[in-house]
């Protein structure tokens, strides 16, 4: 049974949830935790490393990408304590953000002949450029933007300029009590990916694969090197609980955390 979810997006990035509605959304699935973890932004209104919202524990945490040299893989960071270190990094990003986002609107624009709905600010990412690519007169929806204009290998796509995975771990290190891996078999080459495990406290376990693949890689280095396991939903939209911890593993990671 889940009872923690630790990988939730909210508005703040490219979330679907307001903070404030994330209590109802937990109750509603039956979690008693969840984990914020906006895409490399910290949450503007959370200002303890955990708190309680109507009787639903919130962590604040952070889901910050990082180049490894041969892939990118994303961090996930537990019980965010305030450092300038870590604030220098998210400031950075956020304006790359939205800059990106920019150029990557005046591609689609000048491409499509149509003027996107779209202001970009803090936590901007290309879900939002999508959403506004739907909306528009283009004969493109949501998927169909991703798959034909903003995609990693497509003509109005920009890449985003981030850390690399020792500096972004050094940043999370000096505020967070828990750092782990997230969603290790999504990468192009997960192996890769999970050799990165050895220098960091957990690894991401449960989470809702669309193509089910074997968890046994990723069971094998949590034994190896010892790791708490993690587990969430990824959600950005409303529906929690997808994934997540049970008890047993929830108390690991509490103990861990505080």
């Amino acid at each position: 049974m889940v009872v923690a979810d630790l990988h939730v997006h909210t508005q703040a990035s490219d979330g679907s949830l307001t903070l404030d509605a994330v209590p109802a959304a937990a109750k509603r699935a039956g979690v008693e935790v969840v984990a914020i973890t906006d895409h490399d932004r910290l949450s503007p209104v959370l200002e303890e490393p955990v708190t309680v919202r109507d009787g639903v524990t919130l962590v604040h945490g952070i889901e910050l990408r990082v180049d490894t040299g041969d892939q990118r893989v994303d961090l996930l960071g537990y019980g965010v304590r305030p450092h300038p270190a870590l604030a220098d990094v998210v400031s950075h990003l956020q304006r790359d953000r939205i800059e990106r986002a920019r150029r990557i609107i005046g591609c689609v624009e000048d491409r499509l002949g149509v003027t996107l709905d779209i202001d970009p600010t803090e936590g901007v990412g290309r879900p939002h450029i999508a959403r506004a690519i739907a909306d528009s007169p283009a004969d493109y929806d949501y998927q169909g933007a991703f798959d034909s204009l903003i995609g990693s290998d497509c003509p109005c796509y920009v890449a985003r300029d981030i850390p690399d995975f020792e500096t972004g771990l050094a940043v999370l290190r000096a505020s967070c009590g828990v750092v782990g891996l997230a969603h290790p078999l999504r990468y192009g080459d997960p192996e890769r990916a999970l050799e990165l495990t050895a220098d960091l406290d957990a690894v991401e376990l449960y989470y809702p694969y669309d193509d089910d693949p074997d968890p046994g890689p990723v069971v094998e280095a949590a034994e190896a090197h010892d790791l708490l396991v993690t587990g969430g939903s990824d959600a950005h939209d409303e529906t929690l609980g997808r994934a997540g911890l049970d008890r047993v593993d929830l108390a690991r990671f509490r103990a861990a955390l505080a």
